[in-house]
Formats: C-alpha cells, sequence, structure tokens
C-alpha cells in the first residue's frame, strides 16, 4: 500500500496543499482550517523529505501526469537540485504552519483567519509546482498561483499597518513585470523549438545554434527571474512586502519564494540553455556578478540604518541573495556549490530570525527596535534565537552561514580571485554593525515598554527553535547540506554539455525503470 502511494509522490507533492485549500474555507471555522494546514504541510514536508532520499544518489525520477509521456505530456521531473528546494519548502511550510496560529491572532482579522489558511495553502501549491515541473508553461502557472496569493497574504497586514495595502499592490505591479518577462522568453523559446518540456528544449536549442532570438529569450527570462528572486537593483518591492505583512507571512516568504525563483534561475540558466554559447555564460559574469557585489554591500550598509527590525533583515535578505548569485555567477562547481549551500543556509537562518520577530511583535505589538529595548531580560528564548539567527547572518564559526560563506571564499580562491575572497569577508563584517544594533538594544539598554502578554505559547516558540537549532547543526555537520549540493552542481554542470546524464531515470508511475536496478 505505501510504496503504491510512495510512486505518486511527485502529484502529491503539489495535490495535497491543492485539495486541502478549498477544505480551510468549506470548513468555515479557525480551528479546523489550522488543523487542515498543518497536516496538509506536514505530509508535503515529509513527501519532500522521501524524495531526497530517492535523488540523493544523483537519481532522476520523471513522473508522468496523464499517462501522457514526455514531451507532448507534462512531466514532474525530479533530481537533486529541485528536491533539495523541495525540502525547503515542505519543511518551512510546515513549521510556519504550526507557527501561524497565534501569530495571526494578533496581526490578522479574526474573520479573514480562513482565508489566510486558504491563501498558505495555495503559495505553498504554488511553491512546489514551480519546484518540480519539468514544464516550462506549468512553471509559468505555478509561478501565478504562488503569486496571487502572496499578494494576498501580505495584504492581510493592513490590519496591523495599511502599508500593506500599498506594499502588497507594489509587489503585484513588479511581480506581474517579472511573469510577463518570463512568459515572453517561454513564448520565444517555444516559437523556436516547438516544445515546452524543459529536457526537451535543453536538447532542441542545442541544435539550434547561437541566434538572436535565443538571446532575447534568454534575456527575457533573465530580467523576469530576476525580480521574482529580488536580484538588485530589481528589488524594490522586497522590503516594504517583508515589513508590512503579517510577521508569519514574512517568515514564510523570506525564506522559501526567493529560493524557488533563484532555483528557477539556475534550472534554465544551467538545464535549459548551457553555456555552449559565450553570450549565456557572459551575461551571469559580466553583469550578475557587479551586482551581486554591489548587492552585498550596499544592502547590508542600508540595513544598518533601519530602525525597524523586519525592515533591517528585508535588506539583509538582498545582500544574502547576492551571496547566493556570487556563487552562481562563477560558472564554476565550487562557486555553484557554495551558492546551492548558501540557498539552503539563509532560508534556514532567515526563516528563524523572521519567526522570532513575530514573537516579539505578539508581546510587544511592534517590531521597531525602540520598542525592544530590554527585551532580552524579559524574553530571553526569544532574544537568545534572534542572536544565534544573527551570528549565522554575520558568518560566525560553528553556525550555518559560516558553513557556506567559507565553500564561497574557498572557491573564489580555487579560481584566484582573492580579491573576491577579501570582498566576501569585507561585506560579511557589515553585518557585525547592524546584529550588534539588535543586541545592543536587548540587552544593554533599559526596558521601554512592557509586554502586553506575559507569556509566549509553545506553537511558536517550539518552530523557532527548531530552524535556530537547524542553523547551528549544519554549521557544525555540513555533510547532508554539502553532498547534496555537489550532485546537485555536478547534475547542473553535466546539464550544460547536453549529454545524457550517467544516473538512471526512474520513471513513474508503475515499475521503476531496469536501469535503475541494474538489470
Amino acid at each position: 500500500m505505501l510504496s503504491a502511494i510512495l510512486e505518486h509522490a511527485p502529484a502529491l507533492q503539489t495535490v495535497i496543499p491543492l485539495v486541502a485549500a478549498p477544505l480551510c474555507v468549506l470548513a468555515g471555522r479557525r480551528g479546523i482550517a489550522w488543523g487542515i494546514t498543518v497536516l496538509a504541510c506536514l505530509a508535503t514536508a515529509c513527501v519532500s523529505g522521501y524524495l531526497v532520499a530517492e535523488t540523493l544518489d544523483g537519481s532522476i525520477i520523471s513522473y508522468e501526469l496523464g499517462g501522457w509521456a514526455p514531451p507532448l505530456g507534462i512531466e514532474y521531473r525530479v533530481d537533486i537540485v529541485n528536491a533539495f528546494v523541495l525540502l525547503i519548502v515542505g519543511v518551512t511550510g510546515a513549521l510556519v504552519a504550526l507557527y501561524a496560529r497565534r501569530s495571526i491572532e494578533r496581526e490578522i482579522d479574526p474573520d479573514l483567519h480562513v482565508y489566510f489558511y486558504t491563501a498558505y495553502l495555495l503559495c505553498v501549491t504554488g511553491l512546489l509546482g514551480v519546484t518540480i515541473t519539468g514544464d516550462a508553461f506549468n512553471v509559468f502557472v505555478f509561478l501565478e498561483i504562488s503569486s496571487l496569493s502572496t499578494y494576498t497574504l501580505v495584504a492581510l497586514g493592513a490590519g496591523r499597518d495599511q502599508r500593506a495595502l500599498t506594499a502588497s499592490y507594489n509587489y503585484l505591479i513588479m511581480g506581474t513585470i517579472g511573469a510577463t518577462f518570463f512568459v515572453i522568453g517561454i513564448g520565444f523559446l517555444y516559437m523556436m523549438t516547438g516544445t515546452l518540456n524543459m529536457a526537451d528544449l535543453a536538447e532542441r536549442i542545442a541544435d539550434l545554434g547561437d541566434n538572436r532570438v535565443l538571446r532575447v529569450a534568454f534575456v527575457f527570462i533573465f530580467i523576469g527571474l530576476g525580480l521574482k528572486l529580488a536580484m538588485f537593483p530589481l528589488h524594490l518591492w522586497l522590503p516594504n512586502a517583508y515589513s508590512y505583512a503579517p510577521s508569519v507571512v514574512s517568515a514564510f516568504l523570506a525564506a522559501t519564494a526567493t529560493k524557488v525563483a533563484v532555483y528557477v534561475l539556475l534550472r534554465f540558466a544551467f538545464t535549459v540553455f548551457g553555456f555552449d554559447y559565450p553570450f549565456q555564460a557572459a551575461t551571469l559574469s559580466v553583469i550578475l556578478l557587479p551586482l551581486a557585489i554591489i548587492a552585498m554591500f550596499a544592502m547590508s550598509i542600508v540595513a544598518i540604518f533601519q530602525s525597524d527590525l523586519k525592515r533591517m533583515l528585508a535588506y539583509s535578505s538582498v545582500a544574502q541573495i547576492g551571496y547566493i548569485l556570487l556563487g552562481v555567477s562563477m560558472l564554476n562547481k565550487p562557486g555553484l556549490m557554495a551558492g546551492i549551500i548558501h540557498l539552503f543556509n539563509h532560508a534556514v537562518t532567515k526563516g528563524a530570525l523572521f519567526m522570532a520577530v513575530g514573537i516579539f511583535v505578539l508581546r510587544y505589538g511592534s517590531s521597531r527596535i525602540e520598542d525592544l529595548r530590554g527585551a532580552g531580560r524579559t524574553m530571553p528564548w526569544t532574544s537568545a534565537a534572534f542572536v544565534a539567527g544573527g551570528l549565522s547572518l554575520i558568518g560566525v564559526p560553528l553556525t550555518a552561514g559560516f558553513i557556506s560563506k567559507w565553500y564561497l571564499i574557498t572557491a573564489a580562491l580555487e579560481s584566484n580571485d582573492w580579491w573576491l575572497a577579501l570582498l566576501i569577508v569585507g561585506s560579511s563584517l557589515i553585518a557585525v554593525f547592524y546584529v550588534w544594533r539588535v543586541v545592543e538594544a536587548l540587552y544593554l539598554a533599559e526596558p521601554a515598554k512592557t509586554p502586553s502578554i506575559t507569556s509566549v505559547p509553545l506553537s511558536m516558540m517550539l518552530p523557532t527553535w527548531a530552524l535556530v537549532l537547524a542553523s547551528l547543526y549544519f554549521g557544525i555537520n555540513a555533510e547532508f547540506t554539502s553532498k547534496a549540493a555537489s550532485t546537485a552542481a555536478d547534475l547542473l554542470i553535466e546539464a550544460t554539455q547536453f549529454e545524457s546524464p550517467a544516473d538512471p531515470v526512474k520513471t513513474v508511475p508503475g515499475a521503476i525503470d531496469a536501469a535503475a536496478n541494474g538489470e
């Protein structure tokens, strides 16, 4: 029975939250809707964990939807590259769902709680769908599902701050422009190749040779995804969206949304287009590299001067995305591996930080640094969680942030780019300033306000510390993240050579291909 269910694991990854979303509305009660959301997210987390276990050795799972074989039919294609991202979305989604109930009681109108859970599950569905699908147009469809639900989630913050409506509207405009650019690029590819299956696209593009249409398609897709992943200077939607959204929404989006967009960029840049032609490679190394460096410095400096914790972390996120893109722009295995590791480590760290801020908002009704003075005495566990996350942002040894920055520095030195290694260290030191501002306010200043709520519920504290401990664990034992990132980098680099993968492809539903068993 279990094996029969697991054969359909790729489909279940999106079906479970998609079916659960309307059930929340039909239930009509906040408690039941929360229970449905938690169960659905826990199930998707388990499925994503299974897919990681199945692909960690480099295997590829191909799931044919509706019995139509690709490239005619839509395919869910899973390798360690997207299974790693599925794990981020699945586990974060489950932890945030557990965390959400008490947080939204403080920040969202009770009459809207059912709709929050519905939109949240649709957002989870969209992000998982974007990550798992092997069809280029399906990426756009799921991207819009996640985006439309995200705009709604951000707007729900209007109950605490009316500026959430403006932030949501700006996000909608920028997101729509990004999606339009992306789908125009997909249209050019379809016009040239007659296919939308990404594996088939890669083969047909390789046969076309370099031409202007492919260059234009690449640029449209690159800019569209740049808007979605908040690449500097296309990040203008992100600070307000993270600042004025409900705390639970900020935590989920910071850990997942931009990471999924980075994955899509990796998939198209390496798997679909490849680097047989100098234009694609030059775009990343000549354009992406300097933009990533500027983001690392400029956004960290801007974060120093923010008076609101959520806004400070928002600008920090843009800087951290710069580190990820820096690794990608190196166009070699060490850099790509470092970027993928940082993608995972930053998701864990930033999720924990925004959850800690959500607890501050629950008790103090504010995320302003000035209002949180002395909170280290009244909220020792929450303050300690924030400090631990801040140390990871800096890259202090024994934290996850140190591991990924160490890999980035190593990659730069292996490429003989010692100046790049110095820039990575220098930009990391800037983070000390804005993290220290918070530490000083929490522990060294006299209390400014009395908490309006006397205790923090375990349903919020446990998910927060789960991510904090994960950040510390992956800073001590990086075997899993480094192995997964190394295998993912190998697959992406191999894809640029347009060769058949050396590892077996498992086709499901149905029996696993005999090749997978060595027969």
